[in-house]
Formats: C-alpha cells, sequence, structure tokens
C-alpha cells in the first residue's frame, strides 16, 4: 500500500461523505469488494486540490458530498464479472434503464481500469450548508444515461446550472471534468497517471493505527 493515500474526511474537515460502493446503495445492489469502510480514501495531492474546492463552495453556501474517490482494482474486477451475470432488474431502473450491463463498460459509464484506481478521482455533488439539502442535479449518482452527460437535453434549466457551477468550483481547484458524467472529476496534475493500486480502504486505517499507537486496541 502506498502511504500517500489518507481518508478525505480527516484531510479535508467540513466534508460530507456517503461511500456507495460500501453499502447497497449502488448499481450492483451490493457491498462492493474492497470497500471495507464507509469511508472515501484518496492522495494527498487529491485532498490537497478538495481543500480548494470546499473553500470555492463555501463561498457561495454550498458544500461538498463525496460518493467515492480511490477504487481498488478488485472492485472495478467485481463491476467486469458482474456485467457478466444474468440481469436480475433489481438495480435496472434506477442505474441503467435504458442500456444493458455490459453497455455500460462499452459507452464509457464503467472501465475495465478505472481513474479511480489511481487515487485522484472522485465522484461527488454539491449540497446547500444552510439546511444541509442536496442541490438538484437533474439526475443521480451513476445514471448511466445520456440525461448524466454535461450538456445532456433534457436536464431542467435550475439543474443544469447546478451541474456547471460544480464543474466551475472543480476545474478552478484544479479538476478536470469527465463529460458523461456531471459528478466525476480527476486531478488534473494526478500523482500517479499512470498506476493502477489494488488495496482495500482498510489498510489505510490500518496504517493510521499503528502510526497512532493504537493498533493493540483494535
Amino acid at each position: 500500500m502506498n502511504g500517500d493515500f489518507v481518508f478525505v474526511d480527516e484531510a479535508v474537515p467540513g466534508i460530507r461523505w456517503d461511500a456507495k460502493y460500501a453499502t447497497w446503495d449502488n448499481f450492483t445492489g451490493k457491498p462492493v469488494d474492497g470497500y471495507t469502510v464507509n469511508r472515501i480514501v484518496g492522495t494527498r495531492a487529491l485532498c490537497d486540490a478538495l481543500r480548494r474546492a470546499r473553500d470555492e463552495a463555501a463561498s457561495v453556501g454550498l458544500g461538498l458530498l463525496l460518493w467515492d474517490g480511490y477504487r481498488p482494482q478488485r472492485a472495478v474486477d467485481e463491476f467486469v464479472r458482474w456485467s457478466r451475470q444474468p440481469e436480475d432488474g433489481r438495480t435496472k431502473s434506477r442505474h441503467y434503464p435504458r442500456i444493458d450491463r455490459q453497455a455500460m463498460f462499452e459507452q464509457g459509464y464503467v472501465a475495465a481500469k478505472s481513474g479511480h484506481s489511481r487515487g485522484s478521482t472522485v465522484d461527488l455533488t454539491l449540497y446547500v450548508l444552510r439546511t444541509e439539502e442536496l442541490v438538484a442535479m437533474g439526475g443521480d449518482h451513476d445514471l448511466m444515461d445520456p440525461l448524466s452527460h454535461h450538456g445532456a437535453r433534457g436536464v431542467p434549466r435550475a439543474a443544469a446550472a447546478n451541474r456547471q457551477r460544480l464543474r466551475s468550483i472543480m476545474e478552478a481547484s484544479g479538476f478536470v471534468a469527465y463529460e458523461s458524467e456531471w459528478w466525476h472529476y480527476t486531478l488534473k496534475d494526478e500523482p500517479y497517471p499512470d498506476t493502477y493500486f489494488d488495496f482495500p480502504l482498510s489498510l489505510v486505517e490500518e496504517r493510521q493505527l499503528v502510526g497512532s499507537g493504537r493498533a493493540a486496541a483494535r
């Protein structure tokens, strides 16, 4: 495991998170291999940029809610296996209503080698600091549909403006947008552009416990 990876919530105070792939609330319908804790992990460089994004958002009364960060390669491999299984319909209407499972890869919504596995990509949205309500974006996380594209037709005007606001915040903070998913951003100058890591998230916790002298109490 690379020691440059940290829990984002500890490195970026004030950020919210809901690690979807550590829960049953994702397109596979169950927790995914490698997501052993409901936390978001990323590189220190990612966290530096997220602090800038947090401050940019706060200046207009908004906060950041993260759904995913570092994704172990074993999780991506599980996505591939899942895509080859017979359709059971449990998550289709919410996450991929107009395509079949294999088309997720063909159309670029899921990749056999994901930028998330390099540690400097995040999935996120905005929320209102005063009320903690999520900002309307015209579609949910991991909706694998043209409606999720930047500039998509059929997105309400207010939601389209919110997507553009998120994009402006992230690009001003050093991130690059992914055109097919309004929630997906990669650090422009990522520290490991050619490395796909595969340690589970629990190893970050174990390393931090050892470093703090709390390992024996675990």
